[in-house]
Parts: C-alpha cells; structure tokens; sequence
C-alpha cells in the first residue's frame, strides 16, 4: 500500500508546490479549496472561476456531476481521478474545440481556459468514454 501512495503523496505535493508560487501568498486557500471539492468559486481580477469534477471513483464511466457552472473569464477546471481507468476532461463548444487537462489515473489534475458567456460541453474524450455518458454541460454566466 506503501508503495502505490508514494506517487500520489508525491503529486499531491508538486501541486501544492505549484499553488504556492502561482498563488502569492495565499497558497493554503488555494490548497483548501481544491481539497473541499465544492462547486465553482468565484475568481479574482477580471473575472473567472474555478470549477471541480471529478471521475467516479469505482472506474465507471461517469462524472461525480454532470452540469458545472463557471464565471466568463479563466476558467481553473480541478479534475480528480481516483480510479484506475484513465479519464480527463474536455471541453467543446462557443467556439472552443478540445481545450482540457490530462489523461489521468489515481490522481488529479488542472487546467485553465480562457471562456465567453455561453454553454460548453464538458466529456471524456478517451476511447469510447463519451458514447458511453461521461459527459456533461458547463454553462458559463
């Protein structure tokens, strides 16, 4: 057991690593509120905000939530991916084609998009994981 958790403890403090020198100063908030996984928060500055999905955690072929919403701006998407089948997120739509994070297993991972008022199609673009129902809808305000 050991064993398997190195990396992810590893992981786990890389990111938080990269929220502290990305974050100013206010790196345990930033921390706390990717840990909590909560819906979206507001972002700071010209707008934006940070939304959190996650892949269920038995390997099935869905999300934790399928309607996400977001504030117009940079957009920070949180994934977290405890299974080990490989999943990320993409999103599509407004414009958009394929902007996403990284193929992922037993770990988690961010990303940010810049994104207009609108709606969006968030899926999982490995295999057949979309035909499958691992998708859902992000409506940007």
């Amino acid at each position: 057991m050991t064993r398997r958790a190195l990396p992810l403890l590893l992981l786990l403090a890389a990111s938080v690593l990269a929220l502290a020198a990305c974050g100013g100063g206010s790196s345990s908030s930033a921390t706390t509120q990717a840990a909590t996984g909560g819906g979206s928060t507001g972002g700071s500055g010209g707008g934006g905000s940070t939304v959190k999905v996650a892949a269920d955690p038995s390997g099935a072929l869905k999300y934790d939530q399928t309607q996400l919403t977001a504030s117009a701006g940079t957009v920070t998407i949180d994934f977290t991916n405890m299974s080990s089948v490989p999943h990320n997120v993409t999103i599509e739509g407004n414009g958009v084609s394929s902007e996403g994070t990284d193929t992922i297993t037993s770990s988690s991972t961010s990303t940010t998009v810049d994104l207009q008022p609108g709606t969006y199609t968030f899926f999982c673009s490995v295999d057949s994981h979309r035909a499958a129902g691992m998708e859902g809808t992000l409506v940007v305000k």
